[in-house]
């Protein structure tokens, strides 16, 4: 750079000496002076050239560095899952007691990693809604057991796709249940208008959405809502007089073999009037009536702290069938592992029916069975019929 600036002011400087002089000195000093000029130039542009090159090379350099680092963490994020420091994220939504899902669910991440090789973690975080945004915000590592309106949104929000879907004491679907007082007088859905309702979860299915549709549909409203946290909640909520009316699920009541029991008649989903009194857990825990009538609503969840819930608590109505809740993958779960997982989850389940309904036992869940998006297309339509989304779950 010194030497342009010389060579700049010897140009200027013979300018000057031109304008001053005239004759053969000035062809001359006009001479010396464009020489001067072209050095001056030819230097300028050779320095400029140096200096384009050397950013235009600093800049590619930099983008392949960039690119490189990009394509790296990439890879290494899809090469990583399953592994002790990028664990796959097993998360179950809150319907039930935490510490029953966090005990069976560490039975399930210790069969899967025995069979699969890679690491599991497993969680339940505060809420339904809670699930969708870390799964979406986790593409390519989470695994969510979730309920049908919850997978309807996680699949309209970014993708999540359904592998599975749960058999619950023989049926791959389950029921949306009104639980009242058994000594109100409500006697139809009509009587719930100003009372108090008491849910599980807004992304809930059969504790909020149907039943939502369901009094929407019937031109009722509620006088005051109460998100009780999950389907027991709900029915202890109920139970001790704090609402007026619960929403929760409805699996129907079986035998001793686990054969159902229920005609699939709404008039008929309770326990039947002469075996009410007879209804109490047994050592196992099961809420039995009579000798062969167990019942595996939600009212049974609680019946360990209130053995005479069916004493006190009766069903109102149910809804219309609801596909059963799934076990889903995030969007860009790598399709080695989850054909890989699926493929176990489902050898897990046939060939240790015990072991799998002991993982499983928060949600009843007896067995699994393929499942597409398609079977959950009549819960999207009532999504969409009441404007839902992943916004309305907190």
């Amino acid at each position: 750079m010194r030497t342009k600036t010389w060579l700049a002011l010897l140009a200027v400087f013979a300018l000057v000496l031109a304008a001053c002089g005239g004759g053969a000195e000035t062809e001359d000093t006009t001479a010396d002076d464009t020489a001067a000029e072209t050095t001056a130039a030819e230097t300028t542009a050779a320095e400029t050239t140096v200096a384009e090159t050397t950013v235009a090379e600093t800049t590619a350099a930099e983008t392949t560095a960039a690119e490189t680092t990009m394509t790296e963490t990439t890879v290494g994020g899809a090469d990583d899952v399953g592994t002790a420091d990028n664990p796959i994220q097993v998360l179950f939504v809150p319907s039930a007691s935490a510490d029953e899902i966090i005990t069976g669910g560490e039975v399930l991440d210790q069969t899967l990693e025995a069979a699969t090789g890679l690491t599991f973690e497993v969680a339940v975080p505060t809420s339904y809604g809670a699930v969708i945004e870390e799964m979406c915000a986790s593409p390519t590592d989470t695994i969510g057991f979730i309920p049908a309106q919850a997978y309807v949104l996680a699949n309209t929000q970014c993708g999540v796709e359904v592998e599975l879907k749960a058999l619950r004491f023989g049926f791959t679907e389950y029921w949306a249940q009104f639980v009242v007082p058994r000594d109100a007088e409500t006697q139809s859905l009509t009587d719930l208008a100003g009372t108090t309702w008491a849910y599980p979860d807004p992304a809930s299915t059969s504790g909020f959405l149907i039943p939502s549709g369901m009094l929407t549909a019937a031109g009722i409203e509620v006088g005051q809502e109460v998100e009780a946290g999950s389907h027991d909640s709900a029915v202890q909520a109920v139970y001790d007089g704090t609402a007026d009316f619960g929403t929760s699920f409805y699996s129907p009541p079986s035998d001793a073999e686990g054969n159902s029991v229920w005609d699939g008649d709404a008039a008929n989903a309770d326990v039947p009037d002469d075996l009410v009194d007879s209804c109490e857990p047994n050592a196992d825990g099961d809420l039995l009536c009579g000798e062969d009538f167990q019942v595996n609503d939600a009212r049974s969840a609680i019946a360990a702290s209130a053995p005479d819930v069916v004493q006190q608590v009766r069903i109102l109505t149910v809804s219309d069938p609801i596909p059963n809740d799934t076990m889903s993958f995030s969007p860009d779960f790598p399709e080695d592992l989850q054909e890989q997982i699926v493929a176990e989850f489902l050898t897990f389940a046939e060939n240790d029916p015990e072991g799998f309904a002991t993982a499983l036992a928060a949600y009843d869940w007896d067995s699994v069975t393929e499942s597409v998006d398609a079977d959950f297309d009549s819960i999207r339509q009532i999504v969409e019929d009441l404007g839902l989304s992943s916004d309305d779950l907190g």
